[in-house]
């Protein structure tokens, strides 16, 4: 059985990841493997809803740090960790490096209370000891494919796309 793999795709809006993320997807299914595709926040019906309230309810830059968080703890586990475990590839839209993006960088929120935030939501239990968790041991990406451009073209795409 194939390892499990966990690639993630980061970039602003426009920047071109879900473009990316069709043509990976094919290639991979083409080279046979099991391919589950996701997004954060997001990804399972409660990280959606928490999703829902992080872009559309005014908030201070803590409580949308902890809700981003809380979707991702309920996307890891039955989701992506699952998927890993399995020897799925799973291609994901945005992780952990958009949210020191967007609190960290954008809302100009500490990275130290992110940084602890990413142990405890991230830990991945210990194989040796049952339900222990590890706070040494977190998931992260195999590989992060980052699109960089200037925002005025994201922009630009983004403008032509709804058209």
């Amino acid at each position: 059985m194939a390892a499990g793999l966990f690639i993630t795709l980061e970039g602003i809006d426009g920047a071109g990841k879900s473009s990316h993320l069709d043509a990976l997807e094919a290639r991979l299914r083409q080279g046979g493997r099991t391919v589950v595709r996701t997004r954060e926040p997001g990804g399972t019906p409660l990280a959606e809803t928490l999703r829902d309230l992080v872009l559309t309810q005014a908030m201070d830059p803590l409580t949308g740090s902890l809700l981003v968080f809380a979707a991702r703890r309920a996307h890891i586990t039955p989701r992506i960790a699952a998927a890993v475990a399995r020897g799925d590839v799973v291609l994901c839209a945005r992780f952990t490096d958009a949210t020191f993006a967007y609190q960290g960088g954008g809302r100009g929120f500490d990275a130290g209370v992110l940084q602890a935030l990413e142990r405890w939501v991230q830990a991945q239990e210990r194989a040796d000891e049952g339900a222990s968790i590890d706070g040494d041991r977190l998931l992260q990406p195999d590989l992060t494919f980052w699109f960089d451009l200037p925002p005025d073209v994201a922009a630009e795409r983004l403008a032509s796309a709804r058209v």
